[in-house]
């Protein structure tokens, strides 16, 4: 399993890995996580969740470090081909096309995964980066293509991927049906671990898990959270990731006088305990693939609020399973998350709930995962 980025960088794609690795293990099977040295003080050898991680060298310089990688990756490959029986890869960028050279050379089956899906997505990617396009036919080589949402399907197909090589398995995650929240207990331990959350239980919160990005459309949630916070004194916006934006957002955080009304605690590997410590949870993205953090929320029965975009469409009606909002329009954010801190939001909870555990489980994705890649191990031996 190959993704440049990992722990502890932590973004949708990264945590998706993590998933199904320690699902592939449940069910099986023996993965390997390969990815990149981004700071020469890193470990090359961690297990991470049990799971062995392997790290590569990437100097920090742009154009180079990625050169560096690469033939670190393409290398590993190569002289290890006997202790794996093929490759899934995390995003159709860099990590895709060192893997499919190498093995093309020892014969093993190359699985690819769409991570992101938009202006952002990896198909995009390939129009506007070096090399992109020489990139993306190489990945148009791969056994097959894992898409987590139907837009990021559409996208691969009308990039010219094959509709035999493309395989629609949206994200997953774990359902835990009738769980119990001690709210009180977790907001305490959260508060411990960082005195800016707030421990009180009449405390409404909201919470975003992710890249801090402006993407994200974070800084339209800043300013929402200025209206929110005049309406609901007793309330905190919590940000919890890590991204290129972050002291962009703490500058427009310090400029509308929010410290301690919005806090950005860092990133953190099990996001479990905010989302068990929140009252609603908001993904208000410029685009999406098929979200995670969306997913993990609805499963933990949280009211959730989201924009109105084609990957959000996918997991939510609007007034059934949480709230769609236009993208980047602050005051209807703003009264949508007023609106689910004040109304009994039972019915669109449990809807949320039992749509993810019907259609969205980490179980299912991770087995269609693997009975891809057998497919793939078969065909590979028979030809």
């Amino acid at each position: 399993m190959i993704t440049r980025r990992f722990w502890p960088l932590v973004g949708g794609g990264e945590m998706v890995m993590a998933n199904l690795a320690c699902e592939f293990k449940k069910l099986g099977a023996q993965p390997t996580i390969l990815t990149a040295q981004w700071d020469t003080t890193w470990p090359l050898r961690i297990d991470h969740r049990e799971i062995p991680v392997q790290r590569l060298p990437n100097p920090a310089q742009r154009g180079w470090g990625t050169y560096i990688y690469m033939d670190a990756l393409s290398r590993w490959l190569r002289h290890n081909a006997s202790q794996y029986d093929a490759v899934l890869v995390s995003m159709l960028k860099h990590s895709a096309y060192a893997a499919l050279g190498a093995c093309k050379k020892t014969g093993h089956p190359v699985m690819l995964r769409i991570e992101g899906g938009g202006e952002t997505g990896d198909c995009a990617w390939h129009e506007s980066a070096r090399f992109g396009k020489r990139i993306r036919r190489r990945c148009q080589q791969a056994a097959a293509i894992v898409t987590p949402s139907q837009a990021t399907y559409d996208e691969a197909l009308a990039a010219g991927c094959k509709s035999s090589t493309l395989h629609h398995i949206p994200n997953g995650v774990a359902v835990e049906l009738g769980r119990v929240v001690d709210k009180a207990t977790i907001r305490q331990r959260l508060h411990e671990i960082n005195h800016d959350l707030s421990c009180d239980p009449d405390t409404k919160i909201a919470l975003f898990t992710g890249r801090l990005t402006h993407k994200k459309g974070l800084f339209e949630l800043v300013s929402a959270w200025q209206s929110v916070a005049e309406r609901i004194p007793n309330s905190q916006l919590w940000l919890v990731g890590e991204g290129p934006d972050r002291d962009q957002l703490s500058e427009k955080i310090r400029d509308l006088e929010l410290v301690g009304r919005v806090v950005m605690p860092g990133t953190f590997d099990d996001v479990e305990d905010f989302l068990a410590a929140a009252d609603a949870f908001t993904l208000p993205s410029y685009t999406e693939g098929l979200s995670l953090s969306l997913l993990e929320a609805m499963a933990h029965r949280l009211p959730v609020i989201a924009s109105d975009i084609v990957g959000n469409r996918q997991l939510i009606v609007d007034g059934t399973h949480g709230r769609l909002i236009p993208a980047q329009e602050v005051e209807s954010l703003a009264a949508a998350i007023y609106e689910a801190f004040a109304n009994d939001n039972q019915q669109q909870v449990d809807a949320a709930e039992s749509r993810v555990a019907s259609q969205f489980s980490l179980a299912g994705m991770a087995q269609a995962h693997l009975d891809l890649l057998a497919q793939a191990v078969v065909n590979s031996c028979e030809s």
